[in-house]
C-alpha cells in the first residue's frame, strides 16, 4: 500500500493546505475524462447511460490499476476525497425548497419516511444475511432506499468508509438505476397504475432525479412533475439519516479496514464519549441550513443553478479520487455479494413502495 493511498483526511486537517496541487490536478484530470465520456455517450448513444460520476470512479480505479500515485500525490487526493465531497452535499441543500416538499401531503411525507426508514433496515439486514462488511451494508442500504450516488458519497464519510465501499456501492447503485429507468415504464403498464400514482411509484424507487424524469416523462408531464417532489423528499431524508447514523455507528468508524485498505472517506474516531461534530457533521448541518435558507427567500434563484452545477462537479471529483484508492481485487471479491444485496434491496423497495400506494388509495 503506497503512502499516498494510505494517508486519510485527517491527515489534511492536521496539515497545511501546501502540498494539494498534484492530488487535485490528478482527480481534476480524471474528472474532465469523465464528463468528456459522458458528453460522447449522449452523442452516440442519445442518452449518457453511465454518468459522470460513475465514470469518474471506474477511471480512477482503473488508474490506481496501472500505476500506484506516490506520495506526492497523496494530500490532494486525501482532501478530494472527503473535504470536496463534504462542500457538495452542502451545495445539494440549495436546490432544495422545503414549500415544495409540503405540497404533497401530510399522508405522503409520513409513508415516505416510514418507507426510507424500513428500506434502509431491510437492506442492510440483507447485506449483513450474506456477511457483506458492516460499512458495505449500509452505503448500499442507503444508496437504495434514499438517492443512490448522492447518499453513497454523504453517508461514506460518516461512517468512514473505505475506497472499496463506496466504488463497490456506487457501481452497482448505477447499474441498477439505469434498470429501474427502463424497467419503470413496463411496470406501470402492467399494474394499471395511473399517471399520478406512477409519478409517485418513479419518485419512491427511482435513484437520482434525473433519473425520474428519464422514467416518467415518457408515461406523461403530470407524473414527471409528481415523481421529481416526491423525489425530492426522498433527498431531503438524507440529513436527518446521516445524523442518526453518525450517532450509530461509531463503532463502526472505529473498526479496521476491510482486506484492502485504501483512501478512507471519513474520520476514525477512538472510542467513547461521541463529540458534537461526529453526532451532526458540519457538512449535514450545512445541507438543512441551505435548504432552510432556500426555503425562506434568503438564497437568490439565479445561485441555485450554479450551486447545482458545482455540486455535481465536486462530486464527481470526490469519486475520482476515491477511484484512486480502489484495489480492483476488493471489487472482484465482493462483487456477486453486493450484486445481489444491491437487487433484493431495489426489489424490497419497490415492494414497500407500491404497499404505500395500497394504503394512500392511490390504485
Amino acid at each position: 500500500m503506497s503512502t499516498a493511498i494510505a494517508i486519510s483526511s485527517a491527515d489534511v486537517r492536521k496539515g497545511s493546505l501546501g502540498g494539494l496541487g498534484p492530488g487535485l490536478a490528478l482527480c481534476t484530470a480524471i474528472t474532465l475524462a469523465a464528463y468528456g465520456l459522458q458528453t460522447l455517450e449522449a452523442r452516440w448513444l442519445g442518452r449518457a447511460w453511465l454518468e459522470a460520476v460513475v465514470l469518474s470512479i471506474l477511471i480512477g480505479a482503473a488508474v490506481r490499476a496501472a500505476w500506484t500515485p506516490g506520495a506526492v500525490w497523496a494530500r490532494g487526493v486525501a482532501f478530494s476525497a472527503k473535504t470536496l465531497l463534504e462542500i457538495a452535499v452542502v451545495l445539494l441543500g440549495l436546490t432544495i425548497d422545503a414549500r415544495t416538499i409540503l405540497d404533497v401531503g401530510a399522508p405522503l411525507l409520513l409513508g415516505i419516511a416510514v418507507l426510507v426508514a424500513v428500506a434502509i433496515a431491510a437492506g442492510y439486514g440483507l447485506g449483513r444475511l450474506v456477511r457483506l462488511p458492516r460499512r458495505m451494508a449500509i452505503l448500499i442500504a442507503c444508496g437504495n432506499a434514499i438517492c443512490g450516488n448522492s447518499a453513497i458519497a454523504a453517508v461514506a464519510p460518516v461512517i468512514g468508509a473505505d475506497g472499496e465501499d463506496v466504488t463497490a456501492a456506487i457501481a452497482f447503485t448505477a447499474v441498477m438505476g439505469i434498470g429501474v429507468v427502463l424497467g419503470l415504464p413496463v411496470a406501470a403498464a402492467v399494474l394499471g397504475l395511473s399517471h399520478r400514482a406512477f409519478g409517485v411509484f418513479a419518485g419512491l424507487t427511482v435513484y437520482a432525479v434525473p433519473q425520474v424524469l428519464a422514467a416518467a416523462a415518457p408515461v406523461s408531464a403530470l407524473s414527471a412533475q409528481v415523481g421529481t417532489v416526491v423525489k425530492l423528499v426522498r433527498v431531503l431524508m438524507l440529513g436527518p439519516v446521516v445524523m442518526v447514523l453518525s450517532l450509530l455507528t461509531l463503532d463502526a468508524r472505529d473498526e479496521a479496514d476491510e482486506a484492502f485498505p485504501t483512501i478512507t472517506a471519513g474520520d476514525r474516531p477512538g472510542r467513547g464519549r461521541p463529540s458534537l461534530h461526529q453526532l451532526a457533521p458540519w457538512f449535514i448541518i450545512g445541507f438543512l441550513l441551505m435548504v432552510a435558507a432556500r426555503t425562506a427567500g434568503l438564497a437568490p434563484e439565479p445561485l441555485v443553478a450554479p450551486a447545482a452545477a458545482a455540486a455535481g462537479l465536486l462530486t464527481v471529483m470526490s469519486m475520482a479520487a476515491l477511484g484512486l484508492g480502489v484495489d480492483l481485487r476488493a471489487l472482484k471479491e465482493a462483487g456477486p455479494r453486493v450484486s445481489g444485496v444491491a437487487i433484493a434491496s431495489l426489489i424490497v423497495l419497490a415492494a414497500i413502495a407500491l404497499l404505500l400506494l395500497h394504503i394512500l388509495r392511490m390504485v
